[in-house]
C-alpha cells in the first residue's frame, strides 16, 4: 500500500515558529487520517479496507504507514536580509512548487500568499459593476457566492484573476516613481508592503478606486480603456491593460479636476485621440515595459488631463 506524501515546505518566521508554505491541506489530511477522522475510500487493490479509519486497519498495515516519512525544507530567516526579501523569497519558492500540472497565474499566487484586508479589498473592487462592464464581464450579483454564472465561469480573465491584478496595478502604479523589479516584481512588492495597511488605509484606497473608475466611465462611456487607432480613426474593439493604467492613475492624480473634466468630456476624448496620434505607436498599450516606458504613458496622460482641466 503506497501513499505518497509530497515534500512540505516551511518558512522560518522566527526560531520557534514555523509557517506552512505549501502542502498545508495535504499535511492536514494526513494528520486527520491519523486522528481517525478520514475513513479510506476508493481503494481498488485492497477494497476490503474501504470504510476503515486508521485505528481499524490491520496492525501490519498501520506499521507500514508509520514507517513512512515526510520530507520538508526549512528556509532560514538568514536567507534574506529584510522582511520584504523574506516574503519575496517565500513567493519565489511557492512559484517553483507550482510549475508542474496546471500552473497558477501570478495573481493566483499572490492571492494564496498574501491573505488579508488588502487582498480582500482587491477581490471586492474587482466586483465593481463599472469596472466589470469596462472589462466586458457580467455585472456582479449576490448569487455568485453560491453559483457562478456560465459567462463568468468561462471568462479567462476571471479564471486567472487578471481582473484582480488590474485593480492591484492601479494601486501600485499610483507610486510609479518607485517602480522596480519589472511589473511582476513591482506588484509582488506592493502586495508585501500592503500587509501593513490599516482599516483607515483600506477605506482611503477603496474611495480612490471607486472615484477613479466612476470618472473614467463618465469620460469615456462605452470606449473606456480602449486605445484610439489613428490609422483607422476608430476605438479598439477591446480594452487594454496598459492604457487603463494611464487612465485610472492619471484620473486619481487629478482629484481637484474631476468635475471640470467631466464637464469637458468631449474635449478630453479629443485630446486622448491626439495622444495616440502624437506619440509613437505602443506608447499607451504597453509595447515597452521599462520603468521609463511605464512612467511616460502615465505622465503623458496625466499632463493631458492637467491641460484640459486647467483651461
Amino acid at each position: 500500500m503506497n501513499i505518497p506524501v509530497p515534500p512540505l515546505f516551511v518558512f522560518e518566521s522566527d526560531l520557534a515558529k514555523y509557517e506552512v508554505m505549501d502542502g498545508q491541506q495535504r499535511i492536514t489530511a494526513v494528520r486527520d487520517f491519523y486522528a481517525n477522522l478520514y475513513p479510506l475510500q476508493g481503494l481498488e487493490q485492497w477494497p476490503e479496507l474501504n470504510g476503515r479509519v486508521y485505528e481499524k486497519l490491520p496492525e501490519e498495515i498501520r506499521k507500514g504507514l508509520d514507517r513512512r516519512s515526510i520530507s520538508y525544507i526549512v528556509l532560514l530567516k538568514e536567507s534574506a536580509e529584510t522582511t520584504e526579501e523574506q516574503s519575496l523569497l517565500r513567493q519565489q519558492v511557492f512559484e517553483r512548487l507550482n510549475t508542474g500540472g496546471v500552473e497558477l497565474s501570478h495573481q493566483e499566487i499572490r492571492n494564496s500568499l498574501y491573505q488579508g484586508r488588502f487582498n480582500d479589498l482587491l477581490l471586492e473592487l474587482a466586483k465593481n459593476n463599472e469596472f466589470r462592464k469596462a472589462w466586458e464581464m457580467p455585472p456582479y450579483d449576490e448569487s455568485e457566492r453560491k453559483r457562478l454564472p456560465v459567462d463568468l465561469a468561462v471568462n479567462k480573465s476571471y479564471q486567472m484573476m487578471r481582473d484582480v491584478e488590474v485593480v492591484l496595478r492601479f494601486f501600485a502604479l499610483r507610486h510609479v516613481d518607485q517602480y522596480q523589479r519589472g511589473m511582476k516584481g513591482f506588484l509582488d512588492l506592493y502586495m508585501v508592503r500592503a500587509r501593513a495597511f490599516t482599516e483607515i488605509d483600506i477605506e482611503y484606497l477603496r474611495a480612490q478606486f471607486t472615484k477613479a473608475i466612476s470618472v473614467a466611465t463618465q469620460l469615456y462611456g462605452d470606449f473606456i480603456f480602449r486605445p484610439w487607432k489613428p490609422d483607422e480613426h476608430v476605438w479598439a474593439d477591446k480594452p487594454q491593460v496598459a492604457f487603463s493604467d494611464a487612465v485610472m492613475v492619471g484620473i486619481s492624480h487629478n482629484p481637484d479636476n474631476h468635475e471640470r473634466l467631466i464637464s469637458r468630456r468631449e474635449h478630453v476624448v479629443e485630446e486622448t485621440k491626439k495622444l495616440f496620434e502624437t506619440y509613437e505607436s505602443g506608447t499607451f498599450t504597453g509595447r515597452g515595459n521599462t520603468k521609463q516606458d511605464v512612467q511616460d504613458r502615465i505622465k503623458f496622460f496625466e499632463e493631458m488631463l492637467n491641460r484640459v482641466g486647467g483651461e
